[in-house]
C-alpha cells in the first residue's frame, strides 16, 4: 500500500482517435511541458532521431504505436505488397537509432506478428498489431514494477545515490528503470537523497531526472558531471543507479555518455555500480560492448547546444559520442525484470532466458 502519492508520468501513448502516437516533447522540458501527435513518417523518424521520444524503453513503445499507425496508412490491397510496406518503414524508423536495442526490438516484434497473421482480412492483421503494441507498452509497466522492486533491495532508508542521464518515467513507462527505486521506495514512505549527474552534452540529468524526481517530491541535489568524485570522496553516496540502452552477453553495458566515468569513480571509492534495465535490452547475440556500434551525433550539441552564443570557434573539431560502453568487471549487479545478475554475467544472464 503506497503512503505516498507521486504523479506518475505519461509520455507516450496511442492516441484517442487511436492512428497517431501522442508523445510529450523531452526536448522542451523542463520549462515546457508540450505534446506532441505524430503520424507522419518523417515526424516519427525525426522524434527519435531529434530525442523528442528517448530512453531505451520508450522508444521501444513509440517504436510500436508507430509502426502500427504507419500500417493503418497502408493503401496495399494483398498480403505481400502491406508486407513489403510495413518491413519497408520498419527498416526506415529503425535507421533513426541505432545503438538503442529497445528500437529494433519492437520492430522486429510488431514484423514478426504481422508475418504470424498472413492469410487473415487486413482489418484483422491491422487489429493484431494494435493489440501487439499495447502489449508492449503493458508489459513495459509491468517490467519497470518488476525492476523497481528488485532494486529497492540493494538500497536503504536514507542513502544516498547517484544517477546519470535519464531513466525514469520519461523514458520508459510509470516508475522507470534506474529511478524505479528510488520512486517505489519514497512511495512506500523511504527517504533518498539522490544526486543528480546533468549528462553533458544534452543534459538530460538536468533537464528531465531533476524534473521527474522534483515533480515526485524527492530529495535531489543537481550536479556537474565533473562534480561525482568530489560528492562521492565525502561519502555521501550509497549507489549508483543508471540504466542501459544496450547489455552484451558478457555484462557489458551501453548507456549514455559519461555512464563508464562514474562506474570507475564508484570502484574507486568503493561504491557499488548498478545497472538497472529490461530484459529486453539484453542482446545475447552481441559478445561483448566492443561489438556494440555507437553513435556519432552533431558536433554542434558540444559547441553551441543551450548557448546564446557558441562556445568555440567554428573550425574546432569535436568528438561527440551519445554513448560509452561499462565495462562488466565494473558493475557490481544488473537488475532486471526477471531478477538480480551477478557475475559471471556469461551465465546469470544467459540463465535469464532459460
Amino acid at each position: 500500500m503506497s503512503i505516498r502519492e507521486i504523479k506518475h508520468l505519461d509520455s507516450v501513448r496511442l492516441s484517442k482517435r487511436g492512428n497517431s502516437v501522442v508523445i510529450i516533447d523531452q526536448t522542451r522540458l523542463p520549462n515546457e511541458t508540450v505534446y506532441l501527435d505524430l503520424k507522419d513518417p518523417e515526424d516519427l523518424y525525426e522524434a527519435i532521431h531529434q530525442l523528442r521520444v528517448r530512453g531505451a524503453p520508450a522508444i521501444g513503445i513509440f517504436a510500436g504505436y508507430a509502426l502500427y499507425c504507419l500500417a493503418l496508412q497502408s493503401t496495399a490491397e494483398d498480403y505481400p505488397a502491406f508486407m513489403e510496406e510495413v518491413r519497408t518503414q520498419a527498416a526506415y524508423l529503425n535507421s533513426s537509432r541505432p545503438t538503442a536495442v529497445n528500437l529494433s526490438w519492437a520492430l522486429k516484434r510488431m514484423v514478426a506478428k504481422a508475418e504470424a497473421s498472413a492469410g487473415k482480412p487486413k482489418t484483422e492483421i491491422l487489429q493484431d498489431l494494435k493489440e501487439e503494441c499495447i502489449a508492449i507498452h503493458n508489459e513495459d509497466i509491468a517490467m519497470c514494477k518488476a525492476i523497481a522492486e528488485y532494486g529497492l533491495t540493494l538500497i536503504k532508508d536514507g542513502d544516498g545515490i547517484l544517477t546519470h542521464c535519464n531513466a525514469g518515467p520519461l523514458a520508459t513507462s510509470r516508475y522507470g528503470t534506474a529511478l524505479g527505486p528510488i520512486l517505489l521506495g519514497y512511495e512506500r514512505g523511504m527517504d533518498f537523497h539522490v544526486f543528480v549527474d546533468e549528462t553533458r552534452p544534452l543534459l538530460q540529468g538536468a533537464r528531465l531526472t531533476s524534473y521527474e524526481l522534483e515533480e515526485a517530491g524527492v530529495d535531489i541535489t543537481l550536479i556537474c558531471d565533473n562534480m561525482a568524485s568530489i560528492v562521492m570522496s565525502k561519502g555521501w553516496v550509497q549507489a549508483c543507479f543508471v540504466g542501459c540502452d544496450r547489455v552484451a552477453a558478457n555484462g557489458d553495458t551501453a548507456n549514455k555518455i559519461g555512464t563508464s566515468g562514474v562506474a570507475i569513480l564508484a570502484k574507486y571509492y568503493d561504491i557499488p555500480f548498478y545497472v538497472l534495465g529490461p530484459t529486453s535490452t539484453i542482446d545475447l547475440a552481441t559478445p561483448t560492448g566492443a561489438d556494440i556500434e555507437i553513435e556519432l551525433r552533431d558536433p554542434n550539441e558540444i559547441k553551441e547546444k543551450w548557448y546564446e552564443k557558441p562556445m568555440v570557434l567554428p573550425q574546432t573539431r569535436c568528438y561527440n559520442p551519445a554513448f560509452d560502453v561499462t565495462p562488466h568487471e565494473l558493475i557490481d549487479a544488473i537488475v532486471t525484470d526477471r531478477g538480480i545478475c551477478r557475475a559471471p554475467y556469461t551465465e546469470s544472464l544467459k540463465a535469464l532466458f532459460e
